[in-house]
């Protein structure tokens, strides 16, 4: 099961990255590091992807201290492991959300922070790519949190470049399901990060996940086939005025 999960994961990291043109020769890329199960995987195979093909490339992986004292020490040990060193950040943003903002939504303007920030620092490292840990999931999950919630169609892309702040967003794990993640994470013995945040679970997010799992339980590889219709939109069909 191991071996066979590595190479799945792979081939969907490889394959996001050949169609989308992720991560390019002479990259030096930030690694968004939470502590989640998310991060971990993104990190790992972003080592093989450097490791099994003939790209060249740098990997920082960076960790945002938001003020929640989490133990970070699983992030540093898989970063050891993988011959790099885990550079931590420390942040006042859990104060300035939670405290002095005081934000009845705050997932957003946490969102924004922790962005802003990472942004800056990777232009400080001299990279140019910040590569963050979304999954297919979380595309779907987006684009049915824009319709329920906003009543549009709206959602991230694989790779987003952002003129104002000269960085490029990837998201090498778009290709990759949550339950592969879990899967993987429990292979290799992993214990993400306690998030102590708030806020954690208590999102629309995780409302609209049950939502899509209660669509998942009657209509198997429903999110899968989300996905490909995002990826294979009819312009003609789109109303436009």
């Amino acid at each position: 099961m191991g071996k066979h999960l590595d190479k799945l994961i792979f081939r969907k990291v490889r394959d996001a990255n050949l169609k989308y043109n992720l991560v390019e020769d002479g990259d030096r890329i930030v690694a968004a590091m939470s502590g989640g199960k998310d991060s971990f995987t993104m990190l790992y195979y972003l080592d093989l992807l450097r490791k099994y093909t003939p790209l060249r490339f740098d990997i920082v992986p960076l960790y945002l201290d938001l003020g929640w004292d989490n133990d970070i020490t699983t992030q540093k040990a898989l970063c050891r492991e993988l011959g790099m060193d885990l550079k931590v950040e420390s942040t006042n943003i859990g104060r300035v959300v939670f405290q002095e903002r005081q934000e009845k939504n705050p997932c957003a303007l946490c969102s924004n922070l922790r962005r802003g920030s990472m942004n800056r620092i990777a232009r400080e490292l001299g990279c140019t790519k910040v590569a963050l840990g979304h999954h297919l999931d979380d595309a779907v999950h987006t684009l049915f949190m824009s319709i329920l919630f906003e009543g549009r169609y709206r959602l991230f892309k694989p790779l987003t470049y952002l003129d104002r702040s000269g960085i490029t967003l990837i998201r090498p794990l778009i290709y990759v399901q949550e339950r592969e993640i879990r899967s993987f994470i429990q292979s290799r013995n992993l214990e993400p990060v306690v998030n102590r945040c708030p806020a954690d679970n208590k999102t629309r997010r995780s409302e609209v996940s049950r939502l899509l799992d209660i669509m998942e339980e009657q209509q198997p590889g429903i999110r899968r086939q989300f996905l490909a219709a995002i990826e294979n939109v009819d312009q003609d069909s789109l109303w436009q005025s």
